[in-house]
């Protein structure tokens, strides 16, 4: 069985679904989500979303702080196109029915974090994520060309390659996916143009603060496609989700840095401003690894988030979400500093794409945390995730309403499981799933080596190995095409940071401390640089 429209949308957060408003002008739109239709990491994100709104702001200002934050690598065009164009997208937003936080006078309220030298973020208290998602959805819903497909697993791209068998070089396109139905059948959907707005992939680490679909999907199926990744390195980790046994790496967002919190030692001591000009307003990488370094230093397990010497009023009105989470885990953050600790938050690097979200697969689009824009360099500059997604989301539709014209002329092929059967060893599953995870975290963190690079190499080659046999034997799960991703999203960060022989903005290695400007270049793989995939 079949499913047949104008564009297929891999994933529902910011970047997918302002990508379906557009389209959806042009043609009919399939929203394909592998949970609920709300749940990823749009939702969770509670800082806010980055644009030029306040008459002592201005376009070159927020230029410059995002490529001091990318450290030399941002593709300038991008953080061009993305800074100029935020400010309509976020009217596009307020007229979409977001409600954002305002001030007396009626002006949105702007707050500050990390990297930005001014006040530039609009927010929606401390759940702008959850707003944003929830007024697109709603506008999504509305739309008679939009229909969801919740609790779908994207399983694989159909490209004309594998259709017709042709060279991976010969006229090669995206005609698709194959979905994990919820009856447990694979079905086959088929459209013009296919986009992935999978989002990110925390969880090829033990400790994230991103949701349980961030499991590397869009990149995994790119690649394994034939499709160029970039700068896989480059995995930023947030300086501070709640140090909690039960907060599952709750975050605490770096806004309430940018209102005046201090980070501290157990001492007391307020250890950044030793460690940058910015101290708690330094950008996330130079956050983190201080965090790092001060807990190996001292063996102690965390660090703290002051903000009692603020008004307790103004942090509850301001920080409700956040407040009333850590009053539930028993830290009343008006009264006592807040617990914190490092943990991986966000995927600088993806699937390449250009201006518009094109791919180097024809008519496969990329938009949002999967994607690697060039945006964000070798680190995101605080809130410019929102913002990169709907900018991107908005071009990509545009180029993609160009392509109606592409002939369906190639019916690929019905899903073959071949020979295999139900799994009666599902417990190594969940085995490889936590040695992935408990590997890149110890040997590919916030701080690298040589040594543990190789060593991580070695190990997710027997695991991808181990893994490829299980996938052809047993019959596809959801848990299986996510163990798949993860270790193929692994296997690219590992060798993307075993190339990059020199430290820059988020990856740091021991043996090469310094930045160099021979290395001051995207790292580029395909599939035929690397051996087989899964």
């Amino acid at each position: 069985m079949s499913q047949n429209f104008d564009f297929l949308v891999i994933g529902g957060g910011v970047g997918g679904l302002s990508f379906a408003l557009k389209a959806a002008r042009h043609g009919t739109v399939a929203v394909v989500t592998k949970r609920a239709r709300n749940e990823g990491a749009t939702r969770y994100a509670q800082g806010g979303i980055a644009a030029v709104q306040s008459a002592d702001d201005s376009f070159e200002e927020h230029i410059e702080d995002t490529l001091t934050a990318g450290a030399g690598l941002c593709r300038r065009e991008a953080v061009e196109v993305c800074v100029r164009e935020g400010p309509e997208r976020l009217r596009e937003l307020v007229a979409c029915g977001v409600q954002f936080t305002h001030r007396p006078d009626g002006s949105i309220d702007l707050t500050r974090e990390g990297g930005h030298k001014k006040r530039r973020i609009a927010h929606a208290a401390d759940l702008t994520g959850a707003e944003i998602e929830r007024a697109l959805i709603a506008s999504c819903e509305a739309s008679p060309n939009i229909t969801f497909f919740p609790e779908c697993t994207a399983v694989e791209l159909i490209t004309l390659e594998k259709a017709a068998r042709a060279s991976l070089h010969a006229q090669n396109r995206c005609l698709g996916a194959y979905f994990l139905m919820p009856t447990g059948e694979i079905e086959t959907f088929l459209a013009k143009v296919t986009v992935l707005a999978t989002g990110g992939a925390g969880k090829v680490y033990l400790y994230t603060s991103n949701p349980d679909t961030a499991t590397g999907d869009g990149v995994a199926m790119a690649y394994r496609a034939g499709a160029r990744i970039a700068n896989m390195e480059f995995y930023q980790f947030h300086p501070t989700c709640l140090y909690h046994p039960h907060a599952k790496s709750f975050l605490i967002s770096e806004s309430l840095r940018g209102e005046g919190g201090i980070l501290r030692l157990k001492s007391g001591e307020a250890f950044m401003k030793r460690c940058h000009p910015m101290a708690d307003l330094a950008p996330r990488d130079v956050v983190a690894r201080a965090i790092d370094s001060e807990l190996k230093r001292s063996g102690e397990p965390c660090v703290f988030l002051d903000m009692t010497h603020l008004a307790p009023a103004y942090l509850i009105e301001r920080f409700p979400h956040i407040y009333a989470t850590c009053k539930s885990f028993g830290i009343d953050l008006t009264r006592q500093p807040i617990p914190v600790v490092p943990a991986a938050h966000y995927q600088c690097g993806g699937v390449d794409v250009d201006l518009d979200g094109q791919t180097t697969i024809p008519n496969l689009f990329a938009v949002g945390e999967c994607a690697c824009t060039g945006l964000h360099g070798a680190n995101r500059l605080a809130s410019n995730s929102l913002l990169e997604g709907t900018v991107f989301g908005h071009r990509a539709a545009l180029r993609a309403s160009t392509l109606l014209d592409t002939p369906m002329d190639v019916v690929p092929p019905v899903w073959d499981p071949g020979e295999a059967v139900p799994s009666d060893e599902s417990v190594l599953v969940s085995h490889n799933w936590e040695e992935i995870r408990r590997l890149m975290w110890n040997y590919v963190g916030i701080v690298r080596t040589d040594k543990r690079l190789r060593r991580a190499e070695r190990r997710l080659a027997m695991l991808r190995e181990e893994i490829r046999e299980y996938y052809w034997r047993y019959n596809v799960t959801r848990d299986v095409v996510e163990l798949r991703n993860i270790a193929d999203t692994a296997m690219l960060i590992v060798e993307s940071a075993l190339r990059r022989r020199e430290s820059r903005g988020l990856h740091y290695t021991l043996e090469h401390p310094d930045k160099s400007e021979a290395c001051r270049h995207d790292t580029l793989l395909t599939r035929g640089d690397l051996e087989r995939p899964l």
